[in-house]
Order: structure tokens, then C-alpha cells, then sequence
């Protein structure tokens, strides 16, 4: 019986209908921002014309249910779709499917009331609202929530909070955020310390600092003030010390969409590597002809291989409602790494073109190294894996269980 690694008619079709799209709508309203160097202004409502554009064209809000507006992907197909769209930067903006959104919306979905899906996830969806999700804090480590030193305090039928956080992302422009706080003193479990709480942006007690400049400049990952902010009982989002669980259901299949868009990206480097080295002629030959070059292509063509197989097989698991916890922890872990190491090999072949900003290689490079300690830092991922890998062998004598379970 062969395993089937192609995709349908109709999802390949989508594919080739993102990649069109990106071609066409996407790529001409990013070369005109660059030659005019547009604003946040002129952004914004190019933005909204792209979004209209996708709505025509059938690409709008992939990833969500239809009675929500969207096209019903799963994340197989939003793989492809993902990868497709992440080719150009504002690929993902202009289909409503960008970061953190597309992470919040399905938190919305699963876990707020009919209420709040109704007041917060509609607009996330139509496209005339964004969101952020604020849980990282600058003094403890945000690879461990438990750490977590934003508290509320019940008062009445209110909450009132306290806390610092940073690298909110989107922040600024938000409508509203998923603040997680610590509302329990001595639970039974560190994981069952925090919640989590819908705050409407502006709020009094809510102050947004600074965008905090990066390797790469300012990017809207924001440093957020809480003080005494009062949210009402309604506002909580799941229940009481559910925080922890919420961000981590949260976080493994956003995890996977940053591997969809970062398989984009690399795949965008690998291709321009290639040109390049086809078009560069020096001390005799061409590039493509030297062995060092090809060493070099092929090293990012294995690493973009196995990111591919890797994200595949984890959003199978998700589709197939099998744990995933484990897969996506190495896709993280690999593609993060292969992303970065893809886009320098490029520049490289690029020489000083590729340092120069006249390509995108050298932006892609600085915004790629967030991509190894953002939702986990290797460290981390590398720790939880080897944790399963031994704990398999114990429970069954064989590591089978913590390299994917595959039938071979």
C-alpha cells in the first residue's frame, strides 16, 4: 500500500491560486511601498485593499471555519497554503491569516463564550480588527509560564491586574488582547496558576510603552504597563488557573504556522541562492559549476526537504487529533535552524549583493534569528525531546514512539 504524499485536485488548485495571488496583488503593492517608502498609514489601507482582493479572488480567512467567514482549511492544507502566501511578507496579512491572529482566533473558537466569540472573534475574522496575545514577561524566563508574575486579584465582580510584559506582538493597533496573569497563590499544580483574560484596548491601566527596536528595527513587538487594570468576571477567557493550558493549546499549532511560512521563506532563499549561482561567472566557471557552491545547495536542499516532511506529518497528527506535542516541537527546532542557515548560505552566494539591501536576504536574515527562541527557544524544544525520547524507551524499550510513531 503506497503512502500518498501528493495533495488533492482542489487543495493543489488553492495552492497554485495562493502563489497567483501573492504574484499578481501582493508582490507589485510591496515593491511600490519599498521605491516610496510608505508610512504606517499608507500600509494600512493597501492592507485593506488586498484583503478585498482576497475575499474576490476566494482566498480570504483560510484557516477558519466556513460559518465563520473562512474556507475551512486544516492544517495540512494551510500548509501549503502558508508556505504558498509567506513567499512575500504581507502574503499572510492580505489572506487575514498572519501572526498572532490566526493563533487567536483559533484559541477564540475553542475556548470563549458565545459572547465573546461574537464580540472578539467576528471582527478578528472579517478583517477590521487585530489582536494580540500578552503573556511573555521580561523579568522571567518566557519559555517557562509558570514563572509568570503579572497577578489579578478578584474584587467583586472584577479583576483587577498588575504586570509587566514585552514582545507583545501587534500590540500596538490591537482592539483587544489575551493577557495571561496569575490568579491562583498555592494551586496543586505550577501549570494550574495562571488565567486568561480578554482586555479591550484602550483600557485605562493599560499602557504601551515602546515598540521595542530589534536587530531588525521596530517591528510592533510591544512593552505593555498593567496597572491596576479591571477587567470585568466576564472577561476571562476559559476558566480559573487555565491559562497555562490555554497558551500551550495555543502555542503548539501557532508553533506549526510559523514552520508553514518559515518553509516559505527558505524556499524563496534556496531559489535565489540558485539564480545566482547560475548567473555568477568567476575564475573560470560559473558558480553553480563549483563544488563548494554545490555543497552549499544541496546542504539547504536536504534541510528544506526534511522542514517540508516534518511539517507535513505534524499537521497530519493535528488533523488526525493525535498528540503532536513531540513533532512539532523537532519542526520547530529544524525549521527555525534550517531557515537561518538557508538564508545565509544565500547571502554568501550573494557576496557583498546579499549583505547590500538592493535583494531581501539581508532583512529576511535579521528577522529569521527570532525564529530560534520565539514560541520556545531550542534549548527548550531540545529538552522536551530528548525528555519523550527517554521516556519512551522506559515505558517500551524502544524510542519508535518519540521519532514520529511511523510505521518503519
Amino acid at each position: 500500500m503506497a503512502i500518498d504524499f501528493t495533495f488533492p485536485p482542489e487543495l493543489d488548485e488553492i495552492r497554485l491560486k495562493v502563489r497567483a495571488f501573492v504574484d499578481e496583488v501582493v508582490r507589485p503593492v510591496e515593491e511600490r511601498a519599498a521605491a516610496d517608502d510608505w508610512d504606517r498609514d499608507q500600509w494600512i489601507k493597501a492592507i485593506i485593499e488586498m484583503r478585498g482582493q482576497a475575499k474576490e479572488w476566494g482566498l480570504w480567512l483560510p484557516h477558519m471555519p466556513k460559518e465563520w467567514g473562512g474556507m475551512g482549511l486544516g492544517h495540512v492544507a494551510m500548509a501549503s497554503v502558508s508556505a504558498e502566501a509567506a513567499r512575500s511578507r504581507m502574503g499572510p496579512f492580505a489572506l487575514n491569516a498572519q501572526a498572532p491572529d490566526e493563533g487567536n482566533m483559533h484559541t477564540l473558537l475553542h475556548w470563549a463564550t458565545d459572547e465573546q466569540k461574537e464580540k472578539y472573534l467576528r471582527p478578528l475574522c472579517e478583517g477590521y480588527r487585530r489582536s494580540c496575545f500578552a503573556m511573555t514577561e521580561p523579568e522571567v524566563a518566557g519559555s517557562d509560564p509558570t514563572l509568570i508574575q503579572t497577578r489579578a486579584y478578584q474584587d467583586g465582580d472584577e479583576w483587577v491586574i498588575n504586570g509587566h510584559k514585552w514582545f507583545i506582538s501587534g500590540a500596538r493597533g490591537a482592539a483587544f488582547a489575551i493577557l495571561i496573569a496569575r490568579t491562583e497563590d498555592d494551586p496543586e499544580l505550577p501549570q494550574a496558576a495562571n488565567s486568561a483574560f480578554l482586555v479591550d484596548i484602550p483600557s485605562e491601566g493599560w499602557e504601551l510603552v515602546r515598540d521595542v527596536q530589534t536587530m531588525s528595527g521596530g517591528h510592533n513587538h510591544c512593552e505593555i504597563r498593567i496597572t491596576d487594570l479591571r477587567v470585568h468576571q466576564d472577561q476571562m477567557l476559559g476558566g480559573r488557573g487555565q491559562g497555562h493550558l490555554l497558551g500551550q493549546a495555543r502555542l503548539g499549532p501557532a508553533r506549526l504556522a510559523h514552520c508553514m511560512r518559515w518553509i516559505g521563506q527558505a524556499e524563496t532563499a534556496l531559489e535565489m541562492m540558485v539564480d545566482r549561482s547560475l548567473e555568477r561567472y568567476s575564475h573560470g566557471s560559473l558558480l553553480a559549476e563549483k563544488q563548494g557552491i554545490q555543497w552549499m545547495i544541496a546542504d539547504s536542499t536536504m534541510e528544506l526537504y526534511q522542514a517540508k516532511l516534518m511539517v507535513l506529518h505534524a499537521a497530519y497528527l493535528i488533523d488526525s487529533g493525535k498528540d503532536f506535542k513531540s513533532e512539532v516541537s523537532m519542526a520547530k527546532h529544524h525549521v527555525a535552524n534550517a531557515l537561518w542557515k538557508i538564508i545565509d548560505r544565500a547571502i554568501q552566494v550573494h557576496g557583498a549583493l546579499g549583505y547590500s539591501t538592493d535583494t531581501p536576504l539581508a532583512d529576511m536574515l535579521t528577522q529569521a534569528r527570532w525564529s530560534r527562541f520565539a514560541d520556545g527557544a531550542d534549548e527548550i524544544h531540545q529538552m522536551r525531546i530528548a525528555q519523550r525520547t527517554i521516556a519512551a524507551y522506559k515505558d517500551t524499550g524502544s524510542t519508535r514512539a518519540a521519532t514520529g510513531d511511523l510505521p518503519l
